[in-house]
């Protein structure tokens, strides 16, 4: 018996399983930094319901499960069309056996925050709009792909270049993944909420409206008075100080950067 497993298990076999590891490795790799990591979790809920609900003998809802697994197969090729573009794109480039960015330590977390403060206050200062997104967890690339990419370390001095008024980079927003700006000059989705103050501009609802699609962090200094505000989760808190941003920064990064491993953690 053992004779037969050996002969199965050749060479062969043991390069198709790392192939396919592999595969499925840099597959995950390209999902983590979009919304479609929030869409496997559902799946993967839904396959558990319909395990559970199998085993207990629950028909009625295990035959609901399976209809809308069948539908989930028509419909995931649709859902997942940006991720499957982005995956051919990084191949025909070459890319698709890049090294996965790698994460910050609490040094590099306190220099990121102070570099970003100290280029709120001159930007607040100098009465200079900005819309600054520090992205979390739920990756923001289809939002990246809409502007120009830059992936520079960033500092306060190169932050406030970017937002110099009628520079190429002044509109729409700056991204920052890690300790780099990615991108600048990035579109976002305006907030929908119909009961925002008629105060707040386009910077405001832009950085309100990826705030409620994502768990990103949008820091905004409005141009015309230089209040500097910052959005999470759809909700704005505004008239914010120095120190108070400096706060906020690190508690929501430290968070991020120290929450135990999972499985969807991928970033982590």
């Amino acid at each position: 018996m053992w004779k037969q497993v050996l002969e199965a298990f050749n060479l062969i076999s043991i390069i198709d399983i790392l192939i396919v590891a592999f595969v499925l490795y840099k597959g995950m790799m390209i999902i983590k930094g979009t919304r479609a990591v929030q869409l496997i979790k559902g799946l993967v809920v839904l396959i558990l319901a319909s395990l559970i609900s199998n085993w207990l003998g629950l028909r009625t809802v295990g035959w609901i499960l399976a209809q809308l697994q069948t539908v989930l197969v028509v419909a995931l090729p649709v859902v997942f069309q940006p991720e499957l573009r982005r995956a051919l794109e990084k191949l025909g480039r070459g890319k698709f056996f890049a090294r996965p960015a790698t994460i910050l330590n609490e040094e590099a977390i306190n220099k990121l925050v102070e570099e970003i403060v100290r280029a709120v206050k001159l930007i607040s200062k100098n009465s200079h709009g900005a819309l600054i997104i520090i992205e979390r967890e739920i990756g923001v690339n289809d939002f990246i792909e809409t502007g120009i990419k830059i992936d520079g370390l960033v500092s306060a001095e190169f932050m406030v270049n970017i937002f110099v008024p009628k520079s190429p980079l002044h509109d729409g927003a700056a991204i920052i993944r890690g300790d780099r700006v990615i991108a600048a000059c990035c579109f976002l989705p305006l907030s929908e909420n119909p009961n925002l103050s008629k105060e707040l501009g386009t910077r405001h609802r832009a950085g309100l409206g990826l705030t409620e699609q994502s768990d990103a962090l949008a820091i905004i200094v409005s141009e015309e008075t230089g209040v500097i505000s910052i959005a999470e989760e759809g909700r704005l808190t505004r008239y914010l100080d120095e120190n108070t941003l400096k706060e906020i920064l690190n508690i929501r990064l430290q968070a991020k950067y120290t929450s135990p491993v999972s499985l969807f953690n991928w970033r982590s």
